[in-house]
């Protein structure tokens, strides 16, 4: 964790070039109450708008962000946007980049947020996997912005750890792939599985060609309520955003 004056972030610990700014905001820093504390930055969970306003501004004052994010409307499918194309609101569970000064983010409270980088950082994008995105196949489109790539890097933000991610026998079958039997343990409530929702998205990685896989092992936004939002915690309660940009001076 790293703070910057007022807030907190998750910086992204990969081997991406240093021009390339890429973070998950953690709880502390806004103006929300209740379920909402205190920097939600989520406009459609309940908040008062007026406060997430004032999350956001603050959000772009302290990281000195070159633009506002377009916040786009996740809706755990597989629509990805040029970040120039995209219209705040927009249905899109992911967006990318090749223009310096532009910002992408995704909003998240148990659901992964993939960060993806080429070698010489001139492609950014930004992914919003959860089990229904990651089953209908976002990371097969998250892959083919970047087929031009010869090489890149992926960075996962916090999720919901293989602790307490438990699902049904309906999940399983959805996500199950050739070798990725060990992502899955038996539960202690009979018929249920503990999913490791890490190791699922990097398995499908690694079996599309991505070797430079990388997260925090300790991050679960379930078990960690003081950094955390998690919606199967409170289902209730705010949202972090994940960023990524390309600085304009390099």
């Amino acid at each position: 964790m790293e703070t910057t004056k007022e807030l907190d972030v998750l910086p992204a610990r990969w081997s991406a070039p240093r021009h390339v700014r890429a973070m998950t905001t953690l709880r502390r820093g806004g103006v929300s109450t209740g379920p909402f504390a205190t920097l939600n930055l989520g406009i459609s969970v309940g908040d008062a708008p007026g406060n997430v306003s004032e999350n956001r501004r603050r959000l772009r004052r302290v990281l000195a962000m070159p633009g506002d994010p377009k916040w786009v409307t996740q809706v755990h499918g597989t629509r990805c946007l040029d970040i120039a194309d995209a219209r705040d609101g927009e249905e899109a569970d992911g967006s990318f980049t090749n223009a310096p000064g532009r910002v992408c983010a995704v909003l998240s409270a148990d659901c992964l947020p993939l960060f993806i980088c080429d070698t010489e950082g001139e492609r950014v994008g930004l992914f919003h996997v959860g089990w229904k995105g990651l089953a209908a196949g976002i990371l097969d489109r998250a892959l083919s912005i970047f087929a031009d790539r010869p090489d890149v890097h992926c960075w996962f933000g916090p999720s919901i750890g293989p602790n307490a991610f438990e699902v049904g026998p309906e999940v399983r079958e959805a996500l199950e792939a050739p070798g990725n039997e060990s992502c899955f343990s038996a539960s202690t409530n009979p018929g249920r599985w503990m999913a490791d929702l890490y190791n699922l998205v990097a398995h499908r990685l690694r079996q599309g060609g991505v070797n430079n896989v990388a997260w925090d092992r300790t991050a679960c936004t379930y078990s960690d309520a003081e950094r955390f939002f998690s919606y199967r915690r409170f289902a209730r309660c705010g949202r972090m955003a994940s960023l990524i940009w390309i600085e304009s001076q390099r």
